[in-house]
């Protein structure tokens, strides 16, 4: 082991593969987890689902959500585990009506005045509401098998603030841009307010024992390049920044999704450890423009998970072919989809085990 001092913290870092790559040190292979792992697509989610009763159902009781957490852990072996919540749980713990209804997704009442606003909770009232989170995280920490990192995450202020002025999730997030423009004092204000909740909740995550913490802005690219910066990057880097004061040995892994070449911008940060990147890039850009910066996570397209074995293969191949000059986390380019194959999960578990760096 290496025993690490960071300021006047004095900690001691157990050699991990998952933890060695995102902290930027030589791995062996690249560490295996995908986004979405526990979910529609395994039987055994289905099953701890209808348990539950509805989905919030499953997020709040912290021994369902640390059993679906577990489901691919046990099934597939991945490097990681990744907490099993979703990102609007914070704005339901904000007091924001947020329903989640089948086959339509979350719903929620939008809040786009200054009166609505001012009815939300306070950030340091949220943890009442978002306790069985740290419950479900204290409680992977002892069942994870050993060696097993934890996952915690947010979700970006943008993402989350498009969800609460649309009222759902919306293709192009054209409402919420539109509310930018025209009541950029009150969506200002929105945007502190998320970015100050996020950093609470982030923090709680830690102190109950999350090893890593991604952010995920799936939404980031909506925004045109100048409101990527000022609402995703800003926000983002102020609540990792915010959070390395307390916790500077915390690694984040920074998701904003289909921003295009602004990734460049968000690989100059240099407190976001792992840039996460979509299938939507081209990964010879990545390789030359990203990867000598940041270590980077993603780009498989989850669509290959639902196809036949030589496709599959034949993607996977050329990923790993190109990606392979440095360190770096494979994941997909989003997260895993309902259809996909548990054999293709299998697949591609088995053979980034088998590369060598």
């Amino acid at each position: 082991f290496f025993v690490y001092i960071l300021q006047t913290n004095i900690y001691i870092y157990i050699m991990n593969l998952f933890l060695d790559c995102v902290k930027g040190l030589p791995v062996k292979r690249p560490p295996i987890w995908f986004m979405r792992q526990a979910g529609r697509y395994l039987s055994e989610y289905r099953d701890t689902r209808k348990k539950a009763g509805s989905f919030l159902n499953l997020c709040y009781n912290s021994n369902l959500a640390t059993e679906v957490t577990l489901q691919p852990i046990d099934k597939f072996g991945f490097d990681a585990a990744i907490l099993f919540a979703d990102i609007l749980l914070i704005l339901d713990a904000l007091g924001v009506n947020v329903q989640f209804v089948e086959g339509q997704g979350p719903l929620l009442d939008p809040v786009k005045s200054k009166k609505d606003i001012n009815l939300l909770k306070t950030t340091e009232k949220i943890h009442d509401k978002l306790s069985p989170v740290y419950d479900t995280v204290k409680k992977l920490k002892q069942h994870l098998p050993k060696g097993v990192p934890l996952i915690g995450f947010a979700g970006a202020p943008w993402t989350l603030a498009t969800y609460l002025i649309n009222g759902r999730g919306e293709q192009g997030s054209l409402t919420a841009k539109k509310f930018i423009i025209a009541n950029n004092p009150e969506f200002e204000e929105i945007i502190k307010l998320l970015t100050e909740a996020t950093v609470e909740y982030i923090l709680m995550q830690i102190k109950s024992g999350a090893d890593v913490i991604k952010i995920f802005d799936s939404w980031a690219g909506a925004l045109n390049a100048d409101m990527v910066r000022s609402y995703s990057l800003n926000p983002i880097k102020t609540i990792v920044t915010e959070v390395k004061k307390q916790f500077p040995e915390i690694p984040f892994i920074v998701f904003p999704r289909s921003v295009n070449t602004i990734y460049s911008d968000f690989s100059e940060v240099k407190e976001f450890d792992v840039l996460a990147v979509d299938q939507f890039l081209d990964r010879k850009w990545i390789a030359e423009n990203i990867q000598p910066k940041k270590v980077i996570q993603g780009n498989l397209d989850p669509l290959f998970l639902t196809q036949d074995k030589e496709n599959l293969l034949s993607e996977l191949k050329k990923v790993t072919e190109d990606f392979k000059k440095y360190p770096y986390v494979f994941n997909l380019g989003h997260g895993i989809t309902p259809d996909a194959r548990v054999e293709n999960v299998t697949l591609v578990v088995d053979y980034i085990k088998e590369l060598k760096l």
